[in-house]
């Protein structure tokens, strides 16, 4: 009569080893944009380096108006996807 496995077994058989997972990740824009894709990340990845360089005159001055307030949540929101899209740059 065979044992159900004990649950650190069944929780690696129900996972995927981290590569498999890494290159679901980023087949997207290789299948997307095959030839512009290492271009898209590096671009990705320096843009989330200089977008909180942008940051520093709206904090200083203070989120006052509306405007500032959206502007900094743009801005905000774009690096976060300049995080995601450019965090495989040189992998």
């Amino acid at each position: 009569m065979a044992r159900p496995p004990s649950l650190p077994d069944r929780g690696s058989a129900d996972s995927s080893p981290p590569s498999d997972r890494r290159d679901d990740d980023h087949g997207a824009l290789e299948r997307a944009a095959p030839g512009l894709a290492t271009p898209i990340r590096a671009v990705g990845f320096w843009a989330a380096i200089a977008m909180p360089i942008l940051y520093l005159p709206l904090l200083a001055t203070g989120l006052s108006s509306s405007f500032d307030g959206a502007l900094f949540l743009t801005l905000l929101v774009g690096n976060l996807l300049a995080l995601y899209v450019g965090h495989a740059h040189r992998r």
